[in-house]
């Protein structure tokens, strides 16, 4: 049975969405400043970072709660390690197949993956009115 996708569902993609757009941005911006090199390290760090991010996710989309939160937490668990295994494939993958020519770009881009959600959340938040 398909649950509708409710808002705080949505949440999750919307903001992965931002970071997408936010990631490819300063990967172009990369590609100006430093050429095609960096740019494609930065895009492989990017996406690197972001692939697991979607599947988390979408992992965790599928996650219902309801009366069953034991549940819905053991699917975020396995969402979460999910997304750890692809990124140590990822990883992996991307040193032995394509070994980055500027590993200053592609951490840069991969750590700054890593720091979206936060940054995101952080200037999501509500603020109070004086």
């Amino acid at each position: 049975m398909r649950y509708p996708v409710t808002r705080r569902h949505n949440l999750g993609w919307r903001l992965l969405r931002l970071e997408a757009l936010v990631m490819f941005a300063l990967v172009a911006a990369l590609t100006l400043l430093g050429g095609v090199e960096v740019g494609v390290s930065a895009l492989s760090g990017a996406l690197v970072g972001l692939l697991p991010q979607v599947f988390f996710v979408w992992r965790s989309s599928l996650a219902r709660g309801g009366r069953q939160a034991h549940r819905f937490v053991m699917n975020l668990y396995r969402a979460e390690a999910g997304k750890f295994g692809l990124t140590v494939a990822l990883l992996a993958m991307v040193f032995v197949a394509v070994p980055p020519s500027n590993p200053i770009s592609f951490f840069s881009a991969y750590v700054a993956t890593h720091l979206m959600p936060w940054l995101a959340a952080w200037l999501r938040r509500e603020r109070s009115t004086p």
